[in-house]
């Protein structure tokens, strides 16, 4: 019988050898700055298949996610329309301290913050909840129906979404008809209620995001062994049993990864929504962080403010995400899910 080659000695069509490799193992124990720039290059000549299909989105980042990052600068200069980065005068912390004192920003922290927490109390489960649910239906034109009718909300825009809301919320809307359904006569316009607006902001963001939530979740369980549902199906185990003991543990490391990227979000809210549905009477409650900058940096055009406001949050959100990423690395055993 012929001896078979093991699969390391297997040629990847992308991963070709190259004359003159480098080598690996170095007499002083670490390879020198010659040396590694060596290695560098010859990775590069083995793999550049790969690696042209790589740097356009690494270039692609450098320029416009990198590059522009040296507009913070404005934070720290009172920098008007007229002005340039070098000419702007610089003010220190002269911006921040003026947020810090502002108490109009700390009621649009309130407000952002209030309208988060919501929405990551209702959002979050029931993603993992309407995930579940449409993964435990057979294959079939109900389930695709079901996932195509979630999905639809995610791609219609704020501006379309905001004007059936204001229409659904007003006097004469369905929210009124389907009250007095029930008993409830009411012709109140509730979105001239600031007590209402939360609540409203909330469920119409879940609504619109909830179905697109799922996906990231359905993916995680096709991975699942079949076999695991087979041998608890041999053992009586019912289907609260399999879902409770075998699909939500199989998805736990990316319920923790979305978690992670939920919590940044946490003191930003959705400026579009806000644009759509914010009005004079229900001001108070509906402005958010990101609809405070718009106004101070685009509409009163006080950019180097708005900048200060934008760089504050982000470092608040950072240190927020590393705290949340270490967290679940301590109650999961140390093992980390990036």
């Amino acid at each position: 019988m012929a001896e078979i080659s093991p699969v390391s000695d297997i040629e990847h069509p992308l991963v070709r050898p190259v004359k003159n490799e480098p080598p690996t193992h170095y007499p002083s124990g670490k390879p020198k700055k010659k040396e590694k720039i060596s290695r560098w290059f010859y990775d590069f000549r083995r793999q550049w298949q790969l690696q042209l299909m790589v740097w356009p989105g690494i270039i692609f980042l450098i320029i416009f996610s990198y590059i522009p990052m040296w507009g913070v600068l404005i934070a720290f200069k009172n920098y008007g329309m007229t002005d340039t980065f070098s000419s702007a005068p610089w003010v220190g912390l002269s911006n921040f301290q003026q947020i810090v004192s502002d108490p109009t920003f700390w009621s649009s922290m309130v407000n952002t913050l209030a309208i988060s927490l919501i929405k990551l109390g209702i959002q979050f489960p029931l993603t993992i909840i309407m995930a579940v649910m449409i993964y435990e239906v057979k294959e079939g034109i109900f389930k695709k129906t079901v996932q195509t009718i979630s999905y639809l909300p995610h791609f219609l825009s704020w501006i379309v979404l905001g004007g059936m809301i204001i229409s659904w919320m007003g006097t004469g809307g369905i929210f009124n008809q389907l009250l007095g359904l029930i008993g409830i006569h009411s012709t109140a316009n509730h979105l001239l209620d600031p007590n209402s607006y939360w609540a409203i902001a909330s469920l119409s963001d879940t609504w619109k995001e909830v179905g697109w939530g799922t996906i990231m979740y359905l993916a995680a369980m096709s991975g699942i062994d079949p076999t695991l549902y087979e041998a608890a199906t041999i053992d009586g185990a019912s289907r609260i049993r399999k879902i409770w003991s075998i699909t939500i543990p199989s998805i736990r490391f990316m319920i923790i990864l979305q978690l992670i990227m939920w919590v940044p979000g946490i003191i930003g809210s959705n400026l579009d929504q806000t644009m759509a549905l914010i009005n004079g009477a229900i001001y108070q409650t509906a402005n958010v962080v990101n609809y405070y900058t718009f106004q101070m940096a685009i509409a009163q055009g006080n950019l180097s403010y708005g900048t200060a406001v934008g760089l504050g949050m982000s470092v608040v959100g950072l240190i927020l995400t590393l705290m949340v990423y270490f967290a679940t690395k301590k109650l999961n055993d140390g093992v980390s899910v990036l």
